[in-house]
């Protein structure tokens, strides 16, 4: 079964007084493998790879939910922010609410067809 890679924009939030081309948004890259099908993985640019529920996702675009490393809550209507805890800090990344509905509705087809395939051979 292959794995759902999708590529985003999104944006770094932070509280520093940057320049304007640095508020630009960066390249994210999401994926999921349906060989862990409870888990998605978002790899941020500075290559920090994060892995976490997919139900945490999914929840966090309609409520504020996580507690620990990870933590998601809608942004008005048509944002999604992800807090990401670390020891080394917290990163706050900004993506279009759309970009992670795409991205979940392409792993439960993934996962839909791994199963329909265990399925026919079995």
């Amino acid at each position: 079964m292959s794995v759902v890679e999708q590529y985003a924009r999104a944006h770094i939030v932070t509280d520093a007084d940057k320049a304007e081309e640095e508020r630009t948004a960066v390249p994210v890259v999401l994926r999921y493998d349906p060989e862990d099908p409870r888990a998605v993985n978002v790899g941020l640019p500075d290559r920090r790879q994060w892995t976490f529920s997919r139900t945490l996702l999914e929840q966090g675009l309609r409520a504020p939910t996580g507690t620990g490393e990870v933590r998601v809550w809608p942004c008005g209507r048509v944002q999604t922010v992800v807090e990401f805890h670390s020891p080394h800090g917290v990163s706050v990344v900004q993506f279009e609410s759309k970009t992670l509905l795409r991205f979940l509705r392409r792993t439960y087809m993934a996962t839909a067809q791994q199963q329909e395939q265990q399925t026919v051979t079995h």
